[in-house]
């Protein structure tokens, strides 16, 4: 049987395996990291120089080999192009989006080194799955030094129709780059749909179904939703409920019902026009004031890229004049943090809340909205509110379904999560668990997998 082998930017290393601060990806991939696999990318460490040869750690029978990056390609290639013209591109915030031939040079760059330094690690019948938008042109650079094995690639974020990617000067070079794997996978068929509409009209490549056809060769295009560990989750809520943590929190309330949000602190979540729609809710709907608290939990990241300074200023100053509107001298509502709160601790949150947030501007799946689902005591459940351009509100459509650039549709959605019916919740969450605990992310991996070895 072929060895697995995952790339992607950042490698949670082997004490992070499992541990509650792991990212999205590591969550995702847990069950699937079997005795065996290899797992690539950035150790997250800036140097003088990108090193050419990776540190090796082992862990439960996986390999983690990781690379420290220049501090100069660190720049170009995270800050710069990946971060200032890919995510903004692909979040369809164009005004947001700066470009220089440098940063795009410079990312290329640092795919080289990345299959430079993996090649050595590499036996001729790998499998290869390379993840997100930092990593586009790494199976080029694999195929140029002489890898021959099979080499799949899925996009976590959302892909763009060509009105928005043509905004990007090196569509073409990315495209054709996407074209050198022999999967690629998106979260919904929208996504998919974008790519294989670029592909043909920016490369002239032709389409056949799903799939690209270029220089003799296929490309497969596949949509597979990412998912999670449901039941797993679910446990760790239910347990996680009991705990002196939990217990402080309610005891906070005072009886109060708790909104809460979770995420990263970035621009495409749409943080600001929730607050706004927070506020508009209080404002009015007065009958909640006092009645409900609103957390807010947005961790610091990229604090080195200026759209997110500005973005963490906005923030502070919305949640001081909603606090400062509304509060009273037993009642703070809104509580905004930007520490990292354990995923345990996060489950426990979830599964006492009676509205889940999720409102981003765009997003590739969001995950969050499938932890809050699971967490909740399917007796007395609380309501997602979910915005439409997510990713997951393909799937989760029984959710409370917004448009996150309308403050007052927010706070409806509100109004009505806190007034809606036992029978009415306990409805919408049976069917929101069906889809949370039949889309897992085992059945994620299984499918992308397959449809490399295929």
């Amino acid at each position: 049987m072929a060895r697995l082998v995952i790339v992607s930017n950042r490698v949670p290393g082997p004490s992070a395996r499992g541990a509650a601060s792991a990212g999205g990806l590591a969550v995702a991939l847990q069950s699937f990291l079997a005795p065996g696999t290899l797992w690539f990318g950035w150790s997250g460490q800036v140097a003088a120089t990108t090193a050419t040869a990776p540190a090796i750690a082992e862990g439960d029978g996986v390999t983690y080999a990781t690379i420290d990056l220049g501090a100069a390609d660190y720049d170009r290639f995270y800050v710069g192009f990946a971060n200032s013209s890919l995510w903004p591109l692909l979040h369809f915030r164009l005004g947001l989006m700066r470009y220089t031939r440098e940063d795009f040079a410079g990312y290329l760059a640092v795919n080289d080194s990345f299959a430079a330094a993996l090649l050595p690690l590499l036996r001729p019948d790998d499998t290869v799955w390379v993840h997100d938008y930092h990593l586009i042109p790494l199976g080029a650079a694999l195929r140029a030094a002489g890898f021959r094995g099979r080499i799949g690639f899925f996009l976590h974020i959302p892909f763009v129709p060509p009105s928005v990617l043509e905004a990007l000067p090196p569509a073409r070079e990315l495209l054709q780059a996407m074209c050198a794997y022999d999967v690629v996978g998106f979260q919904t068929r929208t996504h998919l749909a974008d790519f294989l509409d670029c592909a043909h009209r920016f490369s002239g490549f032709a389409v056949e179904g799903d799939e690209v056809v270029t220089d003799g060769r296929r490309v497969r295009a596949i949509a597979d939703p990412i998912g999670i560990d449901a039941a797993g989750f679910a446990r760790v809520a239910a347990r996680s409920a009991g705990t002196a943590y939990i217990q402080r929190v309610r005891e906070s309330l005072v009886g109060r019902a708790l909104a809460i949000s979770a995420e990263r602190l970035d621009y495409s979540k749409g943080l600001p026009n929730r607050f706004e729609g927070f506020a508009r809710l209080l404002a009015r709907f007065p009958q909640h004031q006092r009645r409900v608290s609103m957390l807010q939990i947005a961790a610091r990241s990229r604090e080195d890229v200026a759209e997110y300074q500005a973005l963490r200023r906005e923030l502070d100053r919305l949640a001081g004049d909603i606090n400062g509107r509304f509060s009273g001298f037993d009642w703070v509502p809104l509580r905004y943090m930007t520490q990292t709160v354990a995923r345990t601790k996060l489950a426990g949150l979830f599964r006492i809340a009676r509205i889940g947030l999720v409102t981003p501007l765009r997003d590739g799946m969001n995950l969050v909205a499938k932890e809050f689902i699971a967490a909740q005591d399917p007796a007395d459940p609380g309501v997602l509110i979910l915005s439409r351009f997510a990713g997951a509100a393909e799937e989760l459509s029984d959710a409370l379904l917004v448009n996150p650039y309308d403050p007052d549709d927010i706070a409806d959605a509100m109004h009505a999560a806190l007034e809606m019916p036992l029978e009415e919740r306990q409805a919408r969450h049976a069917a929101l668990r069906r889809a949370v605990f039949e889309v897992t992310s085992a059945r994620y991996c299984d499918v992308f997998v397959d449809a490399l070895a295929a």
